[in-house]
């Protein structure tokens, strides 16, 4: 509907095509893998294929200046695999192991920003909150590199959790 180009990473390519909007087949303009870069304006992200959420869900990265300052900004692919199934998941059966790669991969970026599909995973309304009444040389609450360390810990420990849950159901189960 807005001419906009739909870029989706190869992995998740077949799973994408069977998303159907509206009854219509989805659109898809491109394809990208791990270290491809995509643009918007003049803005170009670098994107990342971190499984786990998906079988090749990807984050994104830039650099943006603000105050002649550059911040590394990483949009992330959901850490958050608390619902995920990961016991004898016959779909996805590495999900176990791409999972606790990814949250390790999520670990060597440099991240100043974070933000994601959720707002709530970066406290995207707090944050803004805190943007508009800031004053002249207060700190952009969006600059949060411990956050985004510490939502990287909270989602390891929440998957790592349900799937220790998991595991003792299934042998519960035998």
């Amino acid at each position: 509907m807005t001419g906009a180009q739909v870029v989706v990473g190869r992995v998740d390519a077949p799973a994408t095509r069977e998303f159907r909007p509206g009854g219509k087949e989805h659109p898809i303009d491109r394809l990208v893998d791990d270290g491809d870069t995509a643009s918007l304006g003049g803005t170009t992200l670098t994107a990342h294929v971190m499984p786990g959420h998906t079988k090749g869900c990807l984050a994104w990265t830039t650099d943006l200046k603000e105050d002649g300052k550059t911040y590394h900004v990483f949009v992330e692919c959901s850490l958050n695999g608390n619902f995920l199934q990961y016991v004898n998941n016959k779909d996805y059966p590495n999900i176990v192991e791409d999972m606790r790669s990814t949250y390790k991969k999520a670990r060597t970026f440099p991240v100043d920003v974070f933000l994601s599909s959720h707002a709530s995973f970066y406290g995207m309304q707090a944050k803004y909150e805190k943007l508009q009444k800031r004053g002249p040389g207060d700190p952009n609450p969006f600059i949060d590199p411990q956050g985004y360390l510490a939502h990287v810990d909270e989602y390891e420990k929440g998957f790592e959790a349900a799937l220790a849950k998991q595991l003792a159901q299934a042998e519960a189960k035998k």
